[in-house]
């Protein structure tokens, strides 16, 4: 379990480097990148823009009112941890997107989640509007949900199971995927039954 949350930070440090620098992880050329950051920018911006304003004011008053430092300077590292956190997740949500190319699909969240889906396992994909879904990453009888935003709008329906392993490490056997990709249309079009990914 600790390997894993080290894993995700290093990731996310990563994830950084190749947002300045405006790259992406794992898009081969040919392939269709599929985005699904856009969902969810707004909020995340919004939600950092909160936690560095909330980090400084806190330190400001723990500072006016004479905190000392042996209390003050840990919540400052947390609360600089926390803007960091998300822009990390922010970063690594727009580097590393869906990805098709003419072996797989490969269906992602962040540095958290990372599905690879051989293409002739594919039998069928369709585009349609799923809300209210619960939680990020979940399994419920074969079925994995990868939402954005609470949302999903790509299917895919897969000839026998693939191995999901969640964010945490549990695995689960899935013979339906549901994610969310900013340009649905695009991706089904790019996993039509004899499609090639094209760029």
């Amino acid at each position: 379990m600790a390997l894993r949350v080290l894993g995700f930070e290093v990731k996310g440090f990563g994830g950084l480097v190749l947002w300045v620098l405006r790259r992406r992880h794992g898009v081969p050329p040919g392939a269709v990148a599929a985005g699904y950051a856009g969902e969810q920018a707004v909020t995340l911006a919004l939600l950092v823009f909160a936690m560095a304003v909330e980090t400084v004011v806190v330190d400001l008053l723990l500072a006016a009112v004479g905190v000392p430092g042996w209390v003050r300077y840990p919540v400052l590292v947390a609360g600089v941890y926390g803007v960091l956190f998300g822009l990390m997740t922010a970063a690594t949500c727009a580097t590393r997107p869906h990805v098709v190319t003419g072996e797989e699909l490969r269906v992602r969240y962040g540095a958290y989640f990372d599905l690879r889906v051989p293409r002739e396992l594919i039998t069928g994909v369709r585009a349609g509007r799923g809300a209210d879904e619960k939680r990020l990453v979940s399994v419920v009888d074969g079925h994995l949900r990868v939402a954005v935003g609470s949302r999903t709008n790509v299917t895919v329906e897969l000839a026998r199971p693939v191995t999901a392993v969640r964010p945490l490490g549990r695995r689960a056997e899935v013979t339906r995927v549901t994610f969310f990709a900013d340009d649905p249309k695009a991706v089904v079009a790019a996993l039509r039954p004899g499609v090639a990914a094209s760029p």
